[in-house]
C-alpha cells in the first residue's frame, strides 16, 4: 500500500475517533434541549464509542507503522506517529463520562445556614425535605451542578437530587 493509503488510513481513524468522543459531550450537556433522535445516537455512541475507539487506535498505530517503514522523511513519520498517539488517547477519553466522573460531584458534607441568613435570590426554588424536627433546603441553581447530595436529616440518611 502507498504512504499516501496509510494517511488515509490514520486520518479515517483520527476523524472517527474524535466523534465518537466529541459527539455525545455536545448532545448530552446540561441545560441544552435535546431531540429524542440525537440523544439516541449519543448513547449509542457513549456504549459502543469504547470499543471501536480501541479498534481504531489499533488501525491508526498499524497505519503509522507501515508508513513509518516506507522511509518517508522524519518531519512526516513523527507527524504520522504524533497522529497515531492521539487516536491513543482518544480511545481512553472515549472512557470518560465528562459530566458524571468530572462535573458533576455529590455533594457529601452540605454546608447550611439559618434560613434568615442564606443567601437566595426571591425567584430560588428549593428542594425541601422535613423529617420530625428537623429540615433542609436545597437550592436547585446548586443542585443543577452537583445532582446530587447525601445528607442526615433528622437522623434518617438520605439522598437529594434533581
Amino acid at each position: 500500500m502507498s504512504r499516501g493509503r496509510w494517511v488515509a488510513v490514520l486520518l479515517v481513524c483520527l476523524a472517527v475517533s474524535l466523534v465518537m468522543v466529541a459527539y455525545p459531550i455536545y448532545v448530552i450537556r446540561p441545560y441544552r434541549a435535546q431531540g429524542a433522535r440525537e440523544l439516541m445516537a449519543a448513547l449509542a455512541v457513549s456504549r459502543f464509542g469504547p470499543v471501536l475507539t480501541v479498534i481504531l487506535a489499533l488501525a491508526a498505530v498499524a497505519a503509522a507503522i507501515a508508513y513509518w517503514r516506507t522511509q518517508a522523511p522524519v518531519r512526516r513519520r513523527m507527524l504520522i506517529a504524533a497522529s497515531a498517539m492521539l487516536v491513543c488517547v482518544l480511545a481512553v477519553l472515549a472512557r470518560v463520562n465528562v459530566y458524571e466522573d468530572l462535573m458533576f460531584h455529590p455533594v457529601e458534607h452540605p454546608e447550611f445556614a439559618a434560613a434568615t441568613k442564606a443567601k437566595l435570590d426571591p425567584d430560588d426554588k428549593l428542594i425541601v425535605v422535613k423529617i420530625g424536627g428537623s429540615a433542609r433546603a436545597y437550592p436547585i441553581r446548586e443542585m443543577g451542578y452537583h445532582h446530587i447530595v447525601n445528607d442526615v436529616v433528622g437522623g434518617t440518611a438520605l439522598a437529594a437530587t434533581y
